[in-house]
């Protein structure tokens, strides 16, 4: 699902063993730099894997779900749980999410332990932010109350179109009305926090198609709405068809008018952007996607999950066998490693921040630049990107303007690649 953006693949190399991170954190670290800062610890993600069926423009790791491995999946889980609890000294987090696949299609007891064990093993603030994803489908009354006896408080789910020809361009099995039933469940069980995706510039669609989606959209009882123009990801089904001529991506001007549309929709009720695809009522900010972007640290649980801790990012082992097999004292397979680079935390701070209406402090940037001699390269594509209006610098921030929304990922590439010798 497009909300979650901790299972993305990261560019790792591979470490072929099975190894508790915190011990291969440490041991790929020189002496004087072996002591972590646990504390810092304010975020956890957790995947799970499984989906009803396999959408064909997802590239996050999800299985067609048979419900014959939920039982030993959930069993690896808590372990893996209860050992990252231990190794990270039981830290308090703001944010927890779990993502997938459609975690509400574990069975309601299943789903149930995770949510107790995760609540015991991990400190909560009080005002922390406890996020699931769903499908319209899985959103049933006793998953409600499952979900209510936890500390969940936010519910996002997977809405995608209301239109049931673009739901199946996209392989999505679930009825538009079925968005309304669940969503009115969520709000009667007392889940005021509701967002939504939806996706935009599917093949054939109209712009006054995208409009009425986001008319509909907005009848829901939500305070957040994450919207993403379709991306055609390697090794998809989606984009295989692309491939084969199927049909033909939507032109760059209609894919600009219906982002257009967005904002126009999301002012007039009473949201506002604050990242390139997301958007929300003031103070209905997704804090746990905020600490990716802000490149902030996070422990990763579950097959294909992704975690960042002072400079060391790693990944699971996105495979469910192998991941229900190889239990190293609880811990995960981990399949990829980096280690701390300074050089490529502040591109992917670059990467990230640049995308959030905060934007980035150019003064720190321009410091961290010149630790690498690039301070001089980096100041000029700054300029460059304000004299093309994609960005400016606002009370010492550097931030997107509206025309520069349209071209995020250029504007980070160009900043980028002034610190590439």
């Amino acid at each position: 699902m497009p909300d979650n953006i901790a299972s993305q693949p990261l560019r790792q190399r591979s470490l072929g063993t099975s190894r508790d991170p915190i011990e291969t954190w440490a041991s790929t670290c020189e002496p004087k730099t072996q002591q972590l800062d646990l504390s810092s610890v304010r975020s956890l993600y957790l995947h799970i894997p499984f989906c009803f069926h396999k959408c064909h423009y997802c590239d996050f790791y999800s299985i067609v779900d048979r419900q014959d491995r939920q039982e030993a999946f959930v069993e690896r889980l808590v372990q893996e749980i209860r050992a990252q609890s231990a190794a990270t000294h039981r830290p308090t987090l703001h944010t927890l999410f779990i993502g997938g696949g459609t975690p509400t299609l574990l069975k309601p007891d299943l789903l149930r332990r995770v949510l107790d064990e995760l609540a015991s093993a991990f400190e909560l603030a009080p005002d922390h932010e406890w996020t699931i994803e769903t499908n319209p489908e899985t959103l049933t009354d006793e998953i409600c109350s499952v979900l209510k006896d936890s500390p969940v408080n936010r519910i996002s789910m997977g809405a995608q179109s209301f239109n049931t020809n673009h739901l199946k361009t996209l392989e999505r099995h679930h009825n538009p009305r079925s968005v309304f039933n669940s969503a009115e469940r969520a709000h009667r069980a007392g889940f005021d926090r509701l967002s939504i995706d939806l996706i935009y510039a599917i093949p054939d669609q109209t712009l006054a198609q995208w409009q009425d989606d986001l008319k509909r959209a907005f009848e829901l009882p939500i305070d957040h709405i994450s919207a993403y123009a379709l991306t055609y990801e390697p090794n998809t089904a989606m984009t295989a068809r692309l491939n084969r001529g199927d049909f033909q991506s939507t032109p760059d001007e209609l894919e600009v008018d219906m982002y257009n549309a967005t904002l126009d929709a999301i002012k007039s009720h009473g949201m506002q952007r604050y990242e390139v695809s997301n958007h929300a009522k003031p103070g209905s900010e997704c804090k746990h996607n905020i600490a990716y972007w802000r490149n902030e640290n996070w422990l990763a649980i579950g097959p294909s999950a992704s975690g960042h801790l002072d400079g060391y990012r790693w990944k699971n082992t996105p495979r469910l066998d192998e991941y229900i097999s190889t239990n190293d004292a609880g811990f995960a397979p981990i399949c990829d490693l980096e280690t701390p680079d300074r050089k490529r935390s502040l591109m992917d701070t670059i990467m990230m921040g640049i995308r959030v209406r905060d934007g980035l402090d150019e003064q720190q940037l321009i410091n961290a630049a010149d630790q690498h001699s690039r301070s001089t390269e980096l100041k000029e594509s700054i300029q460059d990107c304000v004299n093309q209006r994609w960005i400016e610098s606002r009370d010492g921030r550097i931030q997107l303007t509206d025309q520069g929304y349209h071209f995020a990922d250029r504007v980070a590439r160009d900043l980028i690649g002034a610190l590439i010798d």
